[in-house]
């Protein structure tokens, strides 16, 4: 009784900051406010004076917090873009705050790749870059670097982290892959400085993570997990958390057992992906065993517990919310699918607790059975809050040219964006696959630069860069858009057109090397046991 009492007045004293995020930063814009709105505008709550005015006083007051309190404010009632690898870059966060998204991640980054890197103020975009100082790279590869035409920035060495700190202050979480407290602290003073919190990996199952120590691995090494936990929590001043995996298919108290040792040596919030180590991404999530750890938690824990897992629809969010009593959700490829997917209705918006959008009153379904449903009406899958998906991907493809996103990253992201093979199984036949203009991943992977992506889904419009007049925001594109930011990554258009030769190829290649960068080897599978990563469709890595 104690216990429940204790639990209630933490909750109650962390509401007031919660309020004041959620007044300040327009948390779930509801629909009827981004009616008219310019496609490209993001003209929501960081648009305009009085958005900015808010979203300062909100800053000011989530740096004074503690930590605890600054993770209660950061992620109760919370919707956030997952870290997905060579996804979660500027153009995808951005994007998704423009359309209700609270908080996003980095995609994960490995803490020996921070390490390296310059901190640099780009005045020309507006960002926080942290940049691969070229002088780092071999001959071999600063001559790489000079001759990729389509993306001249690339000399200047690679973008780890491009952040915009207008748009982004106070809703990034940078995520890390360590496995070693030393390296992940050095990492994470590195960026805190702009960043809202860090996190964690403890969820990558693929043999480059899991040989490093990272990721999964420290789901069976909790003494590790916990000492990489306590020491970012002794040393920084701003919320930690991990994101993890089910440790047991159907027995929650394995995960129980984890999460309460990560909360004892400090965590502050904790995101479970609803699958265990060896779940393939084409078999639905396990709800049910999530469902168990999170309402046990609840009754047990203060502190923030995000979900993650085939959430594809407002029907799934507001289900798994109502089942969990969680504080949060947090999507990964559903957001591929459509990013719109964050927009909430004005009735999602007041802090009521969720009711089921499907039982009618009648008697409540098992949730293996809920997830099998072709959900209709105004939380389904042709719910009139989404946006066509063809807008969409043309908002994204604007940002990639406002932030500069190399054109090899930003073509493969929007052939994820059309691509459902790695969705549910039971899922795929209510998915949209096709688009207004009749595009195709085939002819996606044609393009060659932004410039051909501009081309081929017709943007008309751009992202107003810093100091530029908002009412050209709409109107038709002026400028050839300049091509982006270096990086190292060589990609091959197999990956989507034949993706069961490609990967043939591929292992047979790292068998016959022995020697290729562990990173790669597992690489062309890493997103495909889990919603955190998104694999990259890579030939081969340059090593410095």
């Amino acid at each position: 009784q104690s216990r429940g009492e204790e639990i209630g007045s933490h909750r109650e004293s962390v509401r007031s900051a919660v309020d004041s995020r959620e007044r300040g930063w327009g948390l779930g814009t509801p629909v009827a406010a981004m009616e008219g709105r310019p496609p490209p505008a993001d003209d929501d709550d960081r648009g305009g004076e009085e958005g900015r005015s808010s979203s300062s006083s909100s800053s000011s007051d989530l740096a004074s917090l503690p930590p605890q309190e600054a993770a209660d404010a950061l992620f109760r009632s919370s919707e956030i873009l997952a870290p997905m690898v060579r996804a979660s870059t500027t153009p995808l966060r951005t994007l998704a705050l423009s359309r209700g998204a609270s908080l996003t991640y980095t995609e994960e980054l490995v803490d020996r790749s921070v390490l390296p890197t310059e901190r640099i103020v780009n005045d020309e975009l507006g960002t926080i870059d942290y940049r691969v100082p070229r002088s780092s790279y071999s001959s071999k590869v600063q001559r790489r670097l000079d001759g990729d035409k389509d993306n001249p920035d690339a000399r200047n060495g690679a973008v780890i982290l491009r952040i915009d700190p207008k748009v982004e202050k106070d809703k990034l979480v940078y995520q890390m892959g360590t496995g070693e407290s030393g390296l992940a602290l050095r990492a994470a003073h590195k960026v805190v400085g702009d960043v809202s919190g860090i996190d964690v990996n403890m969820g990558c199952p693929k043999k480059f993570s899991v040989s490093g120590g990272m990721g999964s691995a420290l789901l069976s090494d909790p003494r590790r997990a916990c000492d990489i936990i306590s020491t970012l929590r002794r040393n920084l001043t701003k919320p930690v958390s991990a994101k993890i995996r089910l440790l047991d298919p159907a027995d929650p108290r394995p995960t129980l057992d984890f999460v309460r040792a990560l909360i004892r040596a400090g965590a502050n919030a904790i995101a479970i992906h609803g699958r265990i180590v060896g779940d393939e991404s084409h078999v639905a999530a396990r709800w049910t065993t999530l469902a168990e750890v999170v309402k046990e938690l609840k009754r047990t824990e203060t502190v923030p517990i995000i979900i993650n897992g085939d959430l594809y629809t407002r029907a799934d969010i507001r289900e798994m919310k109502r089942r969990t009593g969680c504080d949060g959700i947090m999507l990964a490829r559903p957001a591929l699918y459509n990013v719109s997917l964050f927009r909430r209705g004005e009735e999602e918006t007041g802090g009521d607790s969720p009711t089921s959008d499907d039982s009618n009153g009648e008697e409540e379904v098992p949730l293996t059975q809920f997830q099998g449903r072709d959900h209709s009406g105004r939380y389904g899958y042709r719910s009139p809050l989404l946006e066509p998906r063809t807008k969409i991907v043309q908002d994204y493809v604007a940002h990639c040219v406002r932030y500069k996103a190399h054109s090899k990253n930003a073509k493969y992201v929007v052939c994820e964006m059309m691509n459902g093979r790695r969705a549910p199984t039971g899922r795929v036949s209510f998915l949209d696959v096709g688009f207004a203009g009749g595009q195709t991943i085939q002819t996606v992977c044609k393009c060659r630069s932004l410039d051909d992506l501009v081309r081929v889904w017709d943007v008309r419009w751009s992202v107003p860069m810093p100091g530029a007049s908002s009412a050209g925001a709409s109107g038709e594109r002026e400028e050839k858009p300049s091509e982006g930011a270096g990086d190292l990554r060589d990609y091959d258009d197999r990956y989507f057109l034949a993706p069961d030769e490609f990967r043939r190829q591929r292992k047979a290649a790292a068998a016959a090397a022995g020697s290729l960068d562990a990173k790669f080897v597992g690489d062309e599978k890493k997103a495909e046991e889990g919603d955190e990563e998104v694999v990259e469709p890579a030939t081969k890595r340059v090593k410095s």
